[in-house]
């Protein structure tokens, strides 16, 4: 039996992003959201609800009454926006989470899943990394105002549940690509980064691309379809506080999961591969006078595994994928 229904109201915080449309699409194809078998999925825009505005949220929860809600809203962006803009992503980020969690918990909310990132854990975290490795170290300067304030909305969920038998749940994902993601030349992240930048470099006829760092830092990647699937899966059959729940290294519940495919490529094999989809031809160079961050940071994904999910889209499938979406953008915005 299912921990969420068909005829529950879902409220989807974030839907515009990346992360959340992914989200939104994976519930309806499960046939949730469906209104002739009674259910609703509420998708406010920023100008509907105000995540930032802790009167608003609370009024229109008050008001909305949703069952499950998700929490995937976020200020987000690349090693170059939280360097520029720390306090944007500790406050911002703070005050979504704390609006949403605390009004869900307050309002009745049957069921409540929260999206981390993997950006929690320590900088030099033993590899794969495990759930447990959470604060036993310090975090990567380039972004640890976005990871203190994920770490924040974790424990915030962990603590409702605690305190007060809150069923809130959080899942940790790698680095997302895919539909819907942003392609800005300063605030993006490293693979539409790429995109756009070998895009852009062929279409000019450079004979050369510069890159950030060394390339050589180990980053995992996850299509956001299959992360939609990851969420839809745990809210549907993951109870931390079932009998056969994933368990940490002490045999107590955990209340967050590792999301990934728990495999890792360097930046390099992945700036070329993107070269490769593109159709760029010319020199990859590095400005090894720009940050690498971490070093590596694969997830250990085996308690999901586990629990029987895991993900279905391939690397080179979701690139050509994404940068067909890109091109498609692109022409219209021209």
């Amino acid at each position: 039996m299912h921990l969420i229904k068909p005829d529950d109201t879902i409220f989807i915080a974030g839907a515009g992003g990346m992360a959340g449309s992914a989200i939104t699409r994976a519930l309806q194809r499960a046939d949730y959201g469906n209104s002739g078998k009674g259910g609703c999925l509420l998708t406010p825009n920023r100008q509907e609800l105000n995540l930032l505005d802790d009167s608003a949220v609370i009024n229109w929860m008050q008001t909305q009454q949703p069952d499950v809600v998700v929490l995937a809203a976020a200020t987000v962006g690349g090693i170059e926006a939280n360097r520029s803009r720390p306090a944007d992503f500790l406050l911002q980020n703070i005050r979504i989470e704390t609006n949403v969690i605390e009004a869900s918990w307050r309002c009745g909310v049957r069921r409540h899943l929260f999206l981390g990132s993997s950006c929690i854990y320590p900088k030099m975290a033993t590899q794969p990394i495990c759930e447990e490795s959470l604060l036993t170290g310090s975090l990567e300067p380039t972004n640890e105002w976005y990871a203190i304030a994920k770490i924040a909305g974790i424990k915030l969920g962990e603590a409702l549940r605690l305190q007060h038998g809150f069923d809130s749940i959080s899942l940790m994902p790698t680095n997302l690509y895919g539909p819907g993601d942003n392609y800005h030349s300063n605030n993006s992240h490293v693979l539409p980064a790429l995109i756009r930048r070998f895009h852009e470099a062929k279409l000019r006829g450079d004979k050369a691309v510069t890159c950030w760092g060394s390339g050589k830092p180990l980053r995992e990647f996850l299509h956001a379809d299959d992360l939609g699937e990851a969420c839809v899966f745990a809210l549907e059959r993951w109870d931390p506080s079932a009998a056969d729940a994933p368990l940490d290294e002490l045999g107590k519940p955990l209340s967050f999961l590792n999301v990934g495919t728990g495999i890792d490529l360097s930046i390099k094999q992945l700036a070329e591969q993107v070269a490769r989809c593109v159709g760029f031809e010319g020199k990859i160079q590095w400005d090894t006078s720009k940050p690498d961050g971490t070093p590596k940071k694969q997830l250990n994904v085996r308690r999901l595994a586990e629990m029987g999910w895991e993900a279905k889209i391939k690397l080179d499938e979701g690139i050509k994928a994404t940068y067909e979406e890109f091109k498609t953008k692109s022409t219209r915005t021209s």
